[in-house]
């Protein structure tokens, strides 16, 4: 969503037409992810690879990629930063169409329509190649239209809703996943793409965040397999999950 100041008016005697102005901040914030998300071209884990013993190039290399499950690289802040500048757009954006005479009516569907066809797009681009639709909706722009129209909402509500609302989704959302059974002693490791001693595999009660052994894991393979062909998932490679979107809404 592109962000707005709300409009200017027009000196006295005057009946200048509103100018948009751009945040430049976000502009600024905006290019920067552009710029994290075209270094994977750059392909730097290669150059790395033929120049082990230079920290600088691994350097380099482990933020161009993803972590692969505990930790965090620049890459890793790609998807979280396009769901904070909506988060960010959104206030200036309704403040800028309520001055242009938006009805709050209009700017619901507007909204709902924008969420939708976030979601079709990203299933649609994930979609090629593939000898089926791809159901999946861990894509950024799934995520970030499967958040929108609530986050949206929120923005109609007072300054007291949000932080009610900041308290629930994320007291939430980590209960649910506490509460969560971690794996038993018949739990199908291979099925979910990883094993009982993989080095990245949290210990103790942090155990319920594990890849693939969580809650928004069993989510997806009930829900992903609503969709055609049936059946046909398992796990995700990288442990991205539908549910993700859910904490967005905080932001």
């Amino acid at each position: 969503m592109r962000a707005t100041s709300i409009p200017a008016g027009g000196t006295a005697g005057t009946a200048a037409a509103p100018v948009p102005q751009r945040l430049t901040s976000l502009d600024a914030y905006r290019g920067l992810v552009m710029l994290l998300m075209m270094a994977e071209v750059l392909r730097l884990a290669e150059v790395a690879s033929r120049v082990p013993e230079s920290g600088f190039w691994r350097f380099l290399a482990f933020h161009q990629t993803h972590a692969p499950w505990a930790g965090c690289s620049l890459h890793d802040l790609i998807q979280p930063s396009f769901s904070f500048m909506v988060g960010v757009a959104v206030p200036f954006s309704m403040a800028s169409r309520v001055a242009r005479g938006q009805s709050k009516a209009f700017m619901t569907i507007h909204a709902l329509w924008r969420a939708v066809l976030l979601v079709v797009l990203g299933i649609f681009l994930r979609s090629i190649g593939h000898d089926h639709t791809y159901f999946t909706f861990e894509d950024t722009l799934s995520q970030i239209g499967l958040g929108y129209f609530v986050l949206f909402l929120l923005g109609f509500r007072p300054n007291r809703d949000a932080w009610i609302a900041l308290a629930l989704i994320l007291v939430g959302y980590w209960g649910a996943f506490a509460l969560y059974p971690l794996p038993g002693p018949a739990f199908d490791w291979k099925a979910a793409g990883t094993t009982a001693d993989w080095a990245y595999n949290y210990q103790g009660f942090a155990a319920h965040w594990n890849k693939n052994t969580n809650l928004a894991w069993a989510f997806d393979t009930w829900f992903l397999n609503l969709f055609p062909p049936a059946g046909w998932f398992s796990h995700n490679g990288g442990g991205y999950a539908t549910l993700s979107f859910i904490p967005r809404w905080a932001r």
